[in-house]
């Protein structure tokens, strides 16, 4: 991929003259915000609208947390598989992208029709309890909206990578961190004090613009001609039996492969525990400002805050991941954040204490997140690294569906106490830090800054 003539950009078959990458980022990013729109508001709202129905902290984590984490681990390997090799007119990922949206839009207006369509439900057939209407409701909402995303998740990363020049994709992806972000603020600055109030309003109108972004956006983005894909000459002419049964040996290889060493075993579990030290308060703390009496208002703009400070860090500490190795600054910021959570544990028996600390963990575990990003990239082989990402994808979505709901449990159990969301935060990033220093130790005996060489699995 080249800059010709200092006024056209090419990748793979499709170039672009300044006004059609500009008209490219524009689809995109505008599709793009209407996504982080979805993404910024479902998870809140959704916490709020399951609460407002009445269920324990277990049930909704089960519901809200594990299970999209199960359905991930399933669903993405297959869509990604089959979009690979897919080809047709309108390309390998946009078809797939329009066939997810109906489903996205009809999750979204599910969940904001829970209240009436649970009470309709409830007069039509008294035995079900208007309790019971309103989740069972909200439940194959909850189904239809996942399926919907998860799917989406990953193709839209998918056509990203196929459509901009590879050359740019590093400023690309800055304006799609700052979009999200932003998409953020608007959200919880404006409209998550108003979630408990107008819960049918807010679903039905972040559906609609989702549906109308990601259909503007597919028929205003256009793919290339993609190769024919690539298919192993033993797997030509197999019956559906056989073919089925290669597949199933390439599934083992897969898993073989990629937890054969015990350095990669702990990337990935150290990349894991980055994820798990801030769930415990990113799931929880929304319910832990309600039980404190903190209203939505002042909550939305805690992280309203958050994002903002986020949105100014980010390019700072890329830099600084650049010049100190993600390894290191990621062991140091992890080890601050875990400082953070036990020095929350104390304060909070201050209520007044709840907004600093929320900033903090938001901030900080935010800057975490950005310093380690380039991880998987410097320390995966090369040639193997999409499989990696994705079996690092598969411990910790496992990882996740067991912990939070176990959690969840734990605080039924203790009445609601959330202040102990904290110290189960430090626990987790403590042995991150652990995790992250071993790992260190094996990346400078594989000749580390100056001479890293990935090791290659047998």
């Amino acid at each position: 991929m080249k800059k010709m003539n200092g006024k056209l950009w090419k990748t793979g078959t499709l170039v672009y003259s300044s006004t059609g990458l500009a008209m490219l980022f524009f689809w995109l990013l505008w599709g793009d915000f209407t996504w982080a729109m979805k993404d910024r508001a479902v998870g809140p709202s959704a916490t709020l609208l399951i609460k407002q129905i009445g269920v324990s902290d277990f049930l909704y984590a089960l519901i809200v947390i594990a299970f999209p984490c199960s359905t991930n681990i399933f669903l993405s390997p297959i869509i990604s598989y089959l979009s690979d090799r897919h080809r047709g007119p309108h390309g390998r990922r946009i078809p797939f992208l329009l066939f997810t949206t109906p489903f996205i839009v009809l999750g979204l207006y599910g969940l904001g029709l829970t209240p009436l369509l649970g009470g309709k439900l409830h007069e039509l057939f008294p035995a079900l309890t208007l309790h019971g209407g309103r989740l069972l409701v909200f439940c194959i909402s909850w189904v239809i909206l996942d399926f919907g995303t998860t799917l989406a998740g990953t193709l839209f990363n998918a056509l990203v990578n196929d459509v901009v020049p590879r050359e740019l994709l590093g400023r690309f992806y800055g304006l799609f961190r700052m979009i999200s972000l932003g998409a953020g603020i608007l959200f919880n600055f404006f409209l998550l004090k108003e979630v408990e109030h107008y819960v049918l309003w807010i679903f039905v109108g972040i559906g609609t613009l989702y549906g109308v972004g990601l259909f503007s956006l597919c028929f205003n983005v256009k793919e290339g001609e993609y190769p024919p894909p690539e298919q192993p000459e033993q797997q030509k002419n197999q019956t559906a039996v056989a073919s089925i049964l290669s597949v199933w040996q390439a599934a083992l290889n897969y898993l073989r492969q990629s937890f054969s060493l015990g350095y990669y075993r702990k990337i990935m579990l150290a990349q894991t525990l980055l994820t798990l030290s801030f769930s415990p308060v990113n799931s929880f703390s929304i319910l832990y400002a309600g039980k404190l009496g903190i209203g939505m208002e002042r909550y939305g703009l805690y992280i309203a805050v958050t994002y903002a400070c986020s949105f100014f860090l980010s390019y700072f500490l890329g830099i600084l991941a650049d010049r100190f190795n993600p390894l290191r600054t990621g062991m140091s910021c992890l080890g601050l954040y875990a400082a953070l959570m036990i020095l929350g544990w104390v304060l909070l028996g201050n209520p007044a204490a709840f907004g600093p600390i929320l900033i903090l963990h938001g901030v900080v575990s935010g800057s975490c997140m950005t310093l380690t990003a380039s991880l998987p990239q410097r320390l995966f082989p090369r040639e193997l690294f999409a499989q990696f990402a994705s079996a690092t994808g598969i411990v910790a979505s496992v990882s996740s569906m067991l912990l939070v709901p176990v959690i969840g449990r734990m605080l039924d159990l203790l009445n609601n106490n959330y202040r102990w969301v904290f110290p189960i935060g430090a626990l987790l990033a403590f042995c991150g830090v652990v995790l992250l220093w071993q790992v260190s130790r094996e990346y400078r005996r594989f000749g580390g800054d100056a001479a890293y060489r990935a090791p290659i699995p047998k």
